[in-house]
């Protein structure tokens, strides 16, 4: 579209990109006749893109409406060692219809495409519109997962899944151990996001590791708390206890508060058992990948914040 130019994102354009996150991403909820996702205020998801920045400077591409100046749409993404995530992409509700998304997205896969490295997301399966965006450009999915959250008691919940007395809190010591484990049974590369939850500067990260008796890490669990996000993940286990202890672990953080996480929907023994906690279904959503791709052979517990890709 010749009226719509795109440009990366700097600080000054932090205000109105959380503002059009918070404005686009409610509206496409509400229209459909569901709450909205965002019920803080729009200056907080400034978070989006003040952990994207943090972890890849520079990595947010602006749609910019030529006639006004004004941000009609935005995409965060990560470079990583063996692909490129896209993050949280938006589009305002008076450009839908004029490929904005489209002429963002293809932005983000050249970028991928000039590195030679795959292309990875999470996206919704309610939103067919999205969906078809991503299987035009060439995406496949290649997961799917159970969206899932849970009311934790002020006082915890009280149960003791197998394996719970192996799970501890992470720390900055344990970066590289988690990496590897990703790397081996998800076969992709993010060890700059892990030393950043757990260093937590923020202040808003927590993190749990399962660890067998002779001191391996065979599983971890992230989560966020913060009035824009509220969500358990990243997170990789190498069986259904394992990971059933880590949610756990990561739910007990989250006391008085109802966290959303994502199961891969094969897991039927993890559901059943998130379930006879309390646990309630909220959405689908898939995993899907533009160009190379090897199937995990861990449980992977994804997450928006930022995107796991």
């Amino acid at each position: 579209m010749p009226d719509i130019l795109l440009r990366m994102m700097d600080e000054s354009d932090w205000p109105e990109v959380a503002d059009l996150i918070h404005v686009s991403t409610n509206y496409w909820y509400q229209r459909g006749g569901k709450p909205p996702i965002f019920t803080c205020r729009p200056e907080d998801t400034q978070l989006f893109c003040r952990v994207y920045e943090a972890l890849d400077p520079g990595c947010c591409v602006l749609a910019i409406a030529g006639a006004t100046g004004l941000i009609a749409g935005s995409c965060l993404f990560h470079p990583r060692p063996t692909h490129v995530s896209l993050g949280i992409m938006n589009v305002h509700p008076n450009y839908f219809g004029r490929h904005v998304a489209s002429r963002l997205l293809k932005f983000v896969t050249d970028f991928a495409d000039a590195q030679g490295k795959p292309t990875r997301l999470v996206s919704s399966a309610m939103n067919l519109d999205s969906y078809s965006l991503y299987t035009r450009a060439g995406f496949v999915p290649r997961a799917t997962f159970a969206d899932m959250y849970l009311p934790v008691p002020k006082d915890g919940l009280s149960h003791q899944p197998t394996g719970a007395t192996r799970v501890r809190p992470a720390t900055p010591n344990d970066a590289s151990a988690i990496a590897a484990l990703e790397m081996e049974l998800a076969h992709i590369q993010r060890d700059k996001d892990y030393r950043y939850f757990l260093e937590n500067n923020d202040g808003i990260w927590h993190a749990s590791v399962n660890e067998s008796p002779e001191g391996t890490i065979n599983g971890f669990l992230v989560s966020v708390k913060h009035a824009a996000s509220n969500m358990l993940g990243p997170g990789l286990a190498g069986s259904e206890e394992v990971a059933a202890a880590l949610i756990l672990a990561e739910l007990d953080h989250h006391r008085g508060r109802s966290p959303v996480f994502l199961v891969p929907v094969q897991s039927a023994g993890l559901v059943r058992q998130l379930y006879s906690w309390g646990a309630k279904n909220c959405e689908i959503h898939f995993a899907q990948v533009r160009g190379e791709y090897r199937a995990p052979t861990g449980i992977v517990m994804p997450t928006f914040m930022p995107e796991t890709g």
